[in-house]
């Protein structure tokens, strides 16, 4: 189904319409310059990455995947073992966080990289909110080129996991419409997975925000227990309005639904699938980006009455 059949991001009196991506990008091991050109015409609000680049130099990787696709480093990356955020200039960064989750021996070290945006407020439909910034996509801070906040650490390569609250408005007040976003890559083991799916859904309940959503790589199908369980309390984009195609695993030979996108009662799921027709993006791209395919949702988010 062509990209233009799903509905743009907008601002209006009553609702933002804001376009969420989830990617693993396989720590842009694969083609960058296709994994850019994917993302760029995906024309995402929030893309939530999984496999970040989480080793030497990463922060100079984030910041390039930023600076490419027009977007702005959030939160994530080595720090959240992988999950990472980039948002576009129009949704404001309220508060941030990176979560490790428990190790078990000898199985990759998890986590969750969180943020609480905003979006709508007091704007008029430009898609952008008014940062002071120069066409460069990232937002100052106090680095040199790595796209990435000042988190207090000497050079250690970890940040403060602990809510920074720039702004508490209230729920549905003029400064926008609040939206809490995890990024999440489950574990492959079928109890860790279990046990994960059930650590995201008290992560995201805990942010005391109007509306929710948990976008990422689940490492299980459908029809999967850790799978179920996340549906079960969230509601599976797809499944509920299916757009594009299905499939997110292999990019090679799409056979299975791994990926996903999970919204909170309240958001209306406008379309979400892997999306097909994209502005400048060949199928080879798609295969060549990395070993993912990529699932684009459309959410409207009523706004809320102030209480």
């Amino acid at each position: 189904m062509p990209l233009a059949d799903l509905p743009g991001s907008t601002t209006g009196p009553d609702a933002a319409v804001v376009r969420v991506l989830s990617y693993n990008i396989r720590s842009m091991r694969d083609d960058r310059e296709a994994l850019a050109r994917v993302i760029r015409a995906c024309a995402p609000d929030v893309v939530c990455v999984q496999e970040a680049p989480r080793f030497f130099r990463w922060r100079k990787a984030a910041a390039w995947l930023a600076r490419e696709t027009g977007l702005v480093y959030t939160t994530g990356g080595a720090t959240a073992a992988g999950p990472m955020i980039l948002t576009s200039l129009r949704a404001h960064v309220e508060r941030a966080e990176d979560t490790l989750l428990p190790r078990v021996p000898g199985l990759h070290r998890r986590g969750f990289a969180t943020a609480v945006l905003r979006f709508g407020g007091g704007l008029r439909d430009t898609g952008l909110r008014d940062t002071g910034h120069r066409d460069t996509g990232l937002r100052d801070t106090g680095h040199r080129d790595t796209g990435l906040r000042d988190t207090g650490h000497r050079d250690t390569g970890l940040r403060d996991t602990g809510l920074r609250d720039t702004a508490r408005p209230e729920n549905g007040d003029g400064d926008g419409v609040r939206l809490g976003v995890v990024s999440c890559h489950l574990s492959l083991a079928e109890a860790e997975r279990y046990e994960q799916a059930g650590m995201l859904l008290d992560h995201l309940a805990a942010l005391d925000v109007p509306y929710a959503i948990a976008a990422g790589d689940i490492n299980d199908r459908p029809d999967g227990r850790a799978f179920r369980r996340i549906a079960g309390k969230l509601r599976d984009g797809w499944a509920t309005e299916p757009w594009g195609s299905e499939a997110t695993f292999s990019a090679k030979d799409p056979r299975r639904r791994i990926d996903g996108v999970f919204a909170s009662e309240g958001i209306e799921i406008i379309g979400c699938g892997v999306p097909a027709g994209l502005p400048g993006v060949t199928d080879a791209d798609l295969r060549a980006a990395t070993d993912h395919l990529p699932v684009l949702a459309a959410l409207r988010l009523p706004r809320v009455s102030p209480v």
